[in-house]
């Protein structure tokens, strides 16, 4: 036992101690303590707005601590910018990807750096990328343009950007926020072939299942405190860590009301629609919606969930019939939707959900400010617009510091209850929620089931399309499922089972599963 007491401790790559960082009105971190060791994979817990990523953000060099001390290596480090983060092998991949869509893996890779100058001859470049892809198994192609990538082709090359500048300290901001379960997976290798070579890596997350797959230790932030500071993965329970994240007990499972489904509400026949590219992405798609019902949509990204919410809200065009209430909606404009009852918790909550550099008091009553007693025709009555945000505030508790805070300085959670807000309080009959509760920490997740569930128990109809299938079996009453396009089934969720669904999703017919 003596010798391995007097093993010598693994190398610290980074140290943050009482750091301390403010912003207007906000305390975001409040003396934090937190250590990396080389090579662990080291995760950052916390709430949306819990302030992860501005502590982070100031590990990468874009925000100053007001006090505290950062060392990287040893060293006390003190950055003016992320170019000297960098300098000091130190890389931040962000949640929402900064790539240049029209130009190509390589071209990305080599944006703003010094080399090379004046010419580039992209041939001898690729091949450098090439051989950073085979030996990190970050694989993509580097001729290709980035808007003919996925999303997880994307997120390699944003960290391949980070490797070819010669980080050795990777900060992964939200990585699997916008991923596909497989792309998650491939994530989590991607992570550990990392730290196989020599590299470290701090995982911001708010995940708990992530956590426990791939993370060695982890540290939780509470309101800008921590809770728990650089502790072992082992024997903790996600029910632990949640209670460290939120400061209250969680509980997993949603209290789903038996009920019986009331009359149609949405009649979809032989819906076709094409994608973004001029592809197939609907193939004849049919389903009925029910009163007090929910009805789960599961599928990998990009097998025609979204297009299907689009052509159910008027976004986009298709043929066959689409009825709501009785009335044909099919290629009609979205303001013939909200007419008849419809609300849209879109998947881009910050660029189709609200407008991000308007107010609170204004995203919220933008499907109501021409009805009285918001408005007319001719104007808007701010005094009753302010009370009626204020009470959408203090009702769905959207944390900001007032009515008047722009949509885009809310964190994830509460930029979604805006959302969830503006569309529940129009009294919908129908409900198209598109991936709800993505990238959210677990309180907020609880909070919108438990709004949807409210909703479903009012009688309005719930569309619900998520990546997420235990969220899909503990809120739905029935569950489709979709692959390329075409609808493979639809089972009582009470009699699915995560097998047969997984397999129907890539590409079995019920029947088969």
């Amino acid at each position: 036992m003596s010798s391995i007491s007097n093993q010598p401790s693994p190398p610290l790559a980074v140290e943050m101690h009482d750091i301390v960082i403010r912003f207007p009105g906000v305390l975001a971190n409040d003396h934090v303590n937190l250590t990396l060791k080389r090579g662990e994979i080291h995760a950052l817990l916390g709430e949306n707005g819990a302030g992860k990523s501005t502590l982070m953000n100031s590990l990468a060099g874009l925000y100053k601590p007001v006090s505290g001390v950062i060392k990287v290596n040893g060293e006390v480090v003190n950055f003016n910018s992320p170019r000297d983060a960098i300098s000091k092998g130190i890389g931040m991949v962000y949640q929402h990807f900064m790539l240049v869509p029209t130009q190509t893996v390589t071209e990305n890779i080599l944006l703003g750096l010094k080399e090379p100058r004046f010419f580039v001859n992209l041939s001898i470049y690729n091949k450098k990328i090439q051989a950073l892809q085979e030996q990190f198994g970050l694989r993509v192609d580097p001729s290709a343009q980035i808007w003919q990538l996925s999303v997880g082709e994307q997120q390699r090359v944003e960290i391949l950007k980070t490797l070819y500048r010669g980080a050795n300290i990777l900060i992964l901001d939200e990585p699997t926020a916008v991923l596909a379960p497989q792309e998650i997976d491939d994530l989590m290798k991607t992570m550990r072939r990392l730290v196989e070579q020599d590299k470290s890596i701090l995982f911001i997350t708010h995940k708990l299942n992530e956590v426990t797959a791939v993370a060695d230790r982890l540290t939780v932030l509470r309101k800008g405190k921590v809770t728990a500071e650089g502790i072992g993965i082992e024997g903790v329970t996600r029910e632990k860590l949640a209670e460290l994240m939120v400061g209250r007990k969680i509980i997993f499972q949603v209290d789903k009301k038996s009920q019986k489904p009331g009359e149609v509400v949405l009649e979809v026949k032989n819906v076709s629609a094409l994608n973004n590219k001029g592809f197939p992405a609907l193939k004849n798609v049919s389903i009925n919606l029910h009163q007090g019902e929910i009805l789960g949509f599961a599928g990998i990204a990009g097998n025609g969930q979204s297009e299907l919410a689009e052509v159910i809200t008027g976004l986009r065009s298709c043929s066959g019939s689409i009825k709501i209430n009785g009335k044909q909606v099919a290629n009609q404009p979205p303001g013939k939707s909200i007419d008849i009852g419809v609300s849209h918790i879109p998947e881009d909550r910050t660029g189709v959900g609200t407008a991000p550099n308007m107010s609170i008091t204004e995203n919220t009553i933008m499907k109501n400010y021409d009805q009285e007693p918001i408005g007319n025709r001719w104007k808007i009555n701010f005094t009753s617009a302010r009370e009626y945000a204020t009470r959408l505030k203090d009702k769905y508790e959207i944390l900001a510091p007032s009515i008047s805070t722009q949509a885009r300085k809310l964190s994830g959670g509460n930029l979604q209850k805006l959302i969830l807000a503006r569309e529940i309080s129009c009294c919908p009959s129908l409900m198209v929620a598109v991936q709800p509760t993505r990238g959210l920490d677990v309180g907020a997740i609880e909070a919108i089931q438990n709004l949807l569930l409210e909703q479903r128990e009012n009688g309005t109809a719930i569309l619900l399309i998520s990546e997420e299938l235990e969220e899909l079996l503990s809120l739905c009453d029935r569950i489709a499922v979709i692959y390329e396009g075409e609808l493979m089934g639809v089972v009582e969720a009470a009699d699915a089972n995560l097998t047969n669904i997984g397999l129907m999703m890539t590409g079995s017919m019920r029947s088969q599963a």
